[in-house]
């Protein structure tokens, strides 16, 4: 007998992503009904910048036109959640901006307080004609790198035949 699995005609792969990305919309929507950070959290948001619906300033798109990343910790302000994106203000290099993030256009989330992990492919139109960069973030401390533990959860949507 042959090992065959039959085609989904379910999209499984886009309904958990879907799941997945509510998880950072609920994270988020708690800190900003909360008024800040509880505890010791802080979020590492990795997303593309090419990605349809997502806004920075000019500046920033010229200097990180694929992917960037950005720390939500200290120094953040005016986060407000929608049901599809989120935006929030930030400091760069001592000048403040403001971004609007689609969650289709988060890759990774990250919570270093407690080892959690969420890494997405992103889905959706991406802008036309930029070139690769070096991984950003804004005003923060350095990124304190996340061990591989039980709390992390990678998705990959590639289809096996």
């Amino acid at each position: 007998m042959a090992d065959e699995s039959a085609e989904s005609l379910i999209p499984y792969d886009e309904i958990v992503q879907e799941a997945l990305r509510d998880v950072v919309g609920r994270v988020l929507t708690t800190v900003e009904k909360g008024g800040g950070l509880p505890g010791g959290h802080h979020f590492y948001i990795t997303f593309r910048t090419r990605m349809a619906g997502v806004e920075i300033p000019k500046h920033l798109a010229q200097r990180f036109p694929d992917e960037m990343t950005i720390v939500i910790q200290h120094r953040f302000w005016d986060l407000h959640v929608a049901p599809d994106f989120f935006t929030v203000g930030l400091s760069f290099g001592g000048v403040p901006a403001t971004l609007r993030v689609p969650f289709a256009a988060v890759t990774d989330f990250v919570d270093p307080a407690v080892d959690f992990s969420l890494k997405f492919q992103a889905n959706g139109a991406e802008n036309d004609g930029h070139e690769d960069h070096d991984t950003p973030e804004n005003d923060a401390p350095a990124v304190v790198p996340v061990e591989d533990g039980s709390n992390v959860v990678s998705v990959d949507f590639t289809r096996k035949k």
